[in-house]
């Protein structure tokens, strides 16, 4: 797992701009979803990091169900016409031999493009494909409609990679006016710099970053007095 020791500055100042913390830490775990990013074996093979996370990934997703929310599993999917839609990024922002491997490795049901076999996907969860790093951006994936389906109020997202899909997946949903979490043993980056940075930057301004254990632990306590959804 990542090294995170949040520098104190950066706690200072979070406290400074919201009064405390962790405003989010307490939601109502039937209106929550856990949304797992990119933890297929293309990414998987490029960041070392991630098959750490497996395993708190796995528990929090146990702990999501058991409170009454939902989990899903966000893919990656490329193809053809995505290399022509986001021409810049395919043609100028990646090699040729990276773009090549985007399209013959996250094709839809690809090896490659699978959840990675480790995860605990269970028939009760959703899988999401996505064609931009953020899943919310327009055109990228029905994610938000199927939020506003389940009446999603709030988002733990988990991951890799953390300063990339991660981040930018749960920045767009903090604007989008989702309580957005980043679990900060739940995501995985190239380095524990660029982890941790995504981390600070995102708790001062667009959410909260708590860990596994503390949302585990107010999942199994439940919502309170007239908290619950409806």
């Amino acid at each position: 797992m990542h090294e995170v020791n949040v520098p104190q500055e950066v706690i200072d100042r979070t406290i400074e701009r919201r009064g405390e913390l962790h405003p989010l830490a307490d939601f109502d775990p039937a209106a929550a979803a856990l949304v797992v990013v990119d933890m297929q074996g293309f990414f998987i093979d490029r960041v070392p990091m991630a098959q750490n996370i497996v395993a708190n990934i796995n528990r929090l997703a146990a702990g999501v169900r058991a409170a009454g929310g939902s989990v899903i599993w966000v893919v990656m999917t490329v193809e053809e016409q995505d290399t022509r839609q986001w021409s810049h990024f395919y043609r100028k922002l990646l090699s040729p031999a990276d773009t090549r491997a985007h399209l013959e490795h996250l094709q839809r049901d690809s090896t490659q493009w699978q959840v990675w076999h480790a995860l605990d996907v269970q028939a009760s969860d959703e899988i999401v494909e996505k064609r931009r790093f953020s899943a919310f951006i327009q055109g990228s994936s029905d994610l938000q409609a199927r939020l506003q389906r389940k009446g999603i109020r709030t988002l733990l997202i988990t991951g890799t990679v953390t300063n990339v899909c991660c981040e930018s997946t749960a920045r767009d949903a903090m604007m989008l006016d989702y309580e957005s979490i980043m679990v900060a043993d739940g995501c995985a980056a190239l380095t524990d710099e660029a982890h941790l940075a995504s981390l600070c930057n995102f708790q001062t301004i667009f959410g909260d970053v708590l860990t596994v254990d503390d949302l585990l632990a107010h999942l199994a306590a439940g919502p309170r007095a007239g908290q619950a959804s409806g």
